[in-house]
């Protein structure tokens, strides 16, 4: 693996542990604005981000020969992260796991998938 490759995936890391930061935050710390869904709605913008940086983090020539593969390997990823998240919350005082947080992670991470794969991926092709 070279250190291009490896490269590529530091925004991904990032935003992993940016959501792992989040969901440690106990609670009754938590100091965002509520408006109804704003929760689901944070939650599918950060999942979208992350299928963002998980995409950017393959191997482009594969991305591009197999875009298929690509979406799913970047969904099922996400929608693993967001499980693995909603089981670490149920450590955190004040907070509790919530399956509909994984639906709105998973709709976040398909959503960006297919925005790439009509936008992105058939504009290359097209090339």
């Amino acid at each position: 693996m070279s250190i291009h490759s490896t490269l590529r995936m530091v925004p991904a890391l990032f935003l992993m542990g940016t959501i792992f930061f989040l969901s440690n935050i106990p609670g009754d710390q938590l100091n965002l604005p509520y408006f109804p869904g704003m929760d689901k709605i944070a939650h599918g913008g950060i999942y979208g981000l992350l299928a963002s940086a998980v995409l950017f983090a393959l191997q482009p020539r594969w991305r591009r020969n197999f875009p298929f593969k690509a979406i799913c390997l970047t969904v099922f990823f996400c929608i693993f992260y967001g499980i693995t998240d909603e089981f670490h919350q149920s450590f955190i005082p004040g907070r509790s796991p919530d399956i509909f947080d994984v639906f709105a992670d998973s709709i976040g991470a398909f959503l960006c998938s297919l925005f790439w794969w009509r936008f992105i991926w058939r504009d290359i092709k097209n090339r």
